[in-house]
């Protein structure tokens, strides 16, 4: 339902960035409903498409009203008017952020074929082949790729979704990743070692012409955010540098 934005004065306005409502967007909703007195209007913003059919539906189900949307140039305008259950709000909140705080990923593995195993996760599944290659071509990517590509993969994603959040156009992020090991010949059994990973350098390149300041402080919560980092800085030498073009 597409509606005169002139007639609505939202009390609280939030940006949900590029977030769905599966990846936390709800927590968002709830936790800034709470700062809305009863009757009165929240206006989210999006860049997340999914979010136009997701939200009218749980706003029935959570006792709010959908007064609708408005183009925003480069993201949508949601309006929603708070319902009455002010404790039932706060309450499923909490209930919220106890199921996020306890939820497990869960995906299972099995070896399909020479040099190839393929992971079950959720909904889809994707294959990993040999321990490690040196090769320049192999039909599929190894282990350590996969982790050093969940590292820069994780961050670019993420800071999309900050800049998005925080209103910064920034354009074209790509990251570069080079990682070493102690002793490859030890992860493959041709000598006694160290096999894990001894250094990581990864190096995030963006295209802005927002405030630098401000791109860097989004930068730096979302590797401060980012579990992935959190884990292989306990353990690996990683550097991580941001270059602004």
């Amino acid at each position: 339902m597409d509606f005169d934005v002139n007639s609505v004065n939202p009390d609280m306005v939030f940006d949900g960035g590029d977030l769905d409502c599966g990846s936390g967007l709800i927590l968002l909703i709830r936790e800034n409903m709470l700062k809305v007195p009863v009757d009165g209007i929240l206006e989210m913003r999006s860049r997340e498409p999914t979010v136009a059919d997701d939200l009218p539906p749980w706003c029935r189900m959570a006792g709010h009203v959908y007064i609708g949307k408005v183009d925003g140039q480069g993201f949508m305008r949601y309006f929603v008017r708070r319902g009455q259950g002010v404790q039932e709000d706060a309450e499923a909140l909490d209930r919220d952020k106890q199921e996020a705080k306890q939820y497990q990923w869960r995906l299972r593995a099995r070896s399909t074929g020479h040099l190839k195993s393929t992971i079950y996760a959720r909904n889809f599944s994707f294959h990993i082949g040999q321990p490690t290659s040196f090769e320049e071509r192999d039909e599929q990517p190894c282990a350590i790729e996969y982790l050093f590509g969940a590292l820069a993969g994780s961050l670019t994603t993420a800071f999309a979704t900050e800049c998005a959040r925080e209103n910064l156009d920034v354009d074209d992020i790509e990251i570069s990743l080079s990682g070493s090991l102690h002793n490859v010949l030890a992860h493959l059994g041709l000598e006694e070692g160290d096999p894990s990973v001894q250094r990581i350098e990864l190096k995030c390149f963006a295209a802005t012409f927002a405030d630098e300041e401000e791109v860097r402080a989004a930068w730096q919560r979302t590797v401060q955010r980012s579990p992935i980092v959190a884990t292989l800085a306990k353990a690996v030498d990683l550097q991580i540098n941001l270059a602004l073009v």
